[in-house]
């Protein structure tokens, strides 16, 4: 029996709660799995796993090898990267997770960067607006947007999500304009919810220094980031989207921003990976790699500014918007 082998069979299946899905993140089959826990208990001399067909618990003696293994293999990872460093590429598979959006219009078209850079890494690359959980489902990193509430991850902040109020013209000529945080009660709003709770989100304005929250009231609610700016496209009520999804549609007339003067309250962006006392060389460069190219875009690395000619005319005016494509990612970047 390989011991290392076990020990990392044993540790995926504890973080996963599943032979299935410990077989899934180590490409190996399911019965592969059985047979490696049932062949170390009897070379242990005991029960790590309490098994039903609903749910799995460690054992005491469990929990104890559990607790063991995990330093035992950050040890072994650790001394093994501390001697490839010098002349070795990070390599293997990478599971990475992310918005949809910041994945399609950030990540995505810069890939082949990254893959220049590490032609070893084989990245699996999950794009959602669903919470993840890290080490049920064997993801390495995950980006996430907003306050982070599991401490028992680590967290590198890599950018910021500026935020836009605006509106379709349609909206607008049907609702009017609002003016103060108050007009908002007689608008109706696309609203977001969590996919998570089913929680629908308030809208949250920064003013003069401190949060002010808004619950918006509305006809149509969504858990999709592209579905919710296609929402206010649409004309079901303002939106309150992150400005660099939005921007071409803000440069060309299809959105109207309002409230100019009470921008939403920023959010953080961060990369996400389990606790360790050794960060894997495939994560750290990947998470290295994302960060730069969040600070090389002013949308996303807090130094945004709309321009007003484009982005802030009111609805009363009715010249003719400029020309603008939808932009590629360079284009939006210093």
């Amino acid at each position: 029996m390989d011991r290392l082998q076990a020990m990392q069979v044993f540790t995926r299946v504890v973080d996963t709660n599943s032979f299935t899905r410990a077989a899934e993140t180590l490409d190996l089959p399911r019965a592969s799995v059985t047979t490696i826990i049932q062949n170390l208990e009897a070379f242990l001399g005991t029960r790590l796993l309490h098994r039903t067909t609903r749910r799995l618990s460690l054992t005491p003696d469990g929990a104890a090898y559990y607790e063991r293994c995990v330093r035992i293999l950050a040890d072994v990872e650790e001394t093994e990267a501390s001697f490839q460093s010098g002349n070795k590429k990070p390599n293997g598979k990478l599971r990475v997770d992310m918005p949809g959006s910041i994945g399609r219009l950030l990540v995505i078209p810069q890939l082949c960067e990254f893959h220049t850079k590490y032609p070893d890494i084989d990245l699996q690359l999950g794009l959602s607006d669903r919470p993840v959980d890290l080490l049920q489902e064997g993801v390495d990193c995950v980006v996430r947007v907003g306050a982070l509430q599991d401490s028992s991850l680590v967290a590198r902040r890599i950018g910021l999500f500026e935020g836009v109020t605006c509106g379709s013209p349609a909206y607008i000529e049907r609702a009017g304009i609002p003016q103060t945080l108050d007009d908002l009660e007689q608008h109706k709003a696309v609203n977001y919810f969590s996919s998570r709770t089913g929680r629908v989100m308030d809208w949250s304005f920064l003013v003069e220094g401190k949060e002010v929250e808004v619950k918006m009231k509305g006809v149509v609610s969504v858990n999709d980031a592209d579905a919710y700016v296609t929402c206010g496209l649409e004309g079901f009520g303002l939106i309150q989207p992150p400005l660099f999804m939005v921007l071409p549609h803000l440069r060309s007339g299809q959105l109207v921003e309002v409230l100019p003067d009470l921008k939403p309250l920023p959010m953080p962006i961060s990369a996400v990976y389990p606790h360790s006392r050794h960060l894997s060389s495939k994560v750290r460069v990947f998470v290295d790699w994302i960060a730069e190219i969040f600070d090389r875009c002013p949308l996303l690395s807090g130094r945004a500014s709309l321009d007003k000619t484009c982005t802030q005319r009111t609805f009363e005016q009715k010249e003719e918007a400029p020309d603008f494509k939808t932009p590629v990612m360079t284009e939006w970047v210093a």
